[in-house]
């Protein structure tokens, strides 16, 4: 990872982190935070974090909102990908799934797009975290604002969210 990360294990106040560090910091869970500067003319913010933190856009995962059946639930895909939305229906028991309105997913998680983290969200929604993330001893994930990633085990984010783990990412 690059220079510009923070050892963050534990290290996050309430008053100095977002919802998602201090969840995992009361959680008791290990994680890094890595900070970059955001470039808001930047295409992706996926692979703009990936790009910043040196690191192959498989590792860092992004958080996308969709409706299934009506019921918001979030995906948790690489950067490097896009989301299967029958796959994500198919994983929660649903029949029909779109993405979810941007003000909803804002409203709903406490986020803004392009920061929206898994972690501390306003409301707890069904999550489900594709199954490429098994694979790997670590993945980057929004910490809660643009510019702002949290590297963490991915069985540590599927423990604190409630996940399902389904193949759901496509590419």
């Amino acid at each position: 990872m690059s220079k510009k990360s923070k050892k963050a294990q534990g290290a996050q106040s309430a008053a100095g982190g977002t919802p998602a560090t201090v969840a995992l910091t009361a959680a008791g869970v290990p994680f890094t935070v890595h900070a970059y500067t955001h470039d808001p003319a930047a295409a992706s913010y996926g692979e703009e974090a990936a790009e910043a933190l040196g690191v192959a856009p498989e590792q860092v995962f992004k958080t996308l909102l969709a409706e299934v059946d009506g019921a918001l639930t979030v995906a948790v895909v690489p950067v490097s990908g896009s989301l299967d939305l029958k796959a994500l229906a198919a994983a929660v028991g649903g029949k029909r799934a779109a993405m979810a309105d941007p003000a909803a997913a804002e409203r709903s998680t406490g986020y803004v797009r392009g920061g929206i983290s898994p972690l501390g969200q306003r409301k707890r929604l069904r999550t489900v975290v594709d199954a490429s993330a098994e694979g790997r001893a670590t993945i980057c994930v929004s910490a809660g604002r643009r510019g702002l990633e949290v590297e963490l085990a991915p069985a540590d984010l599927v423990a604190l969210t409630g996940a399902v783990v389904a193949p759901i990412g496509r590419g």
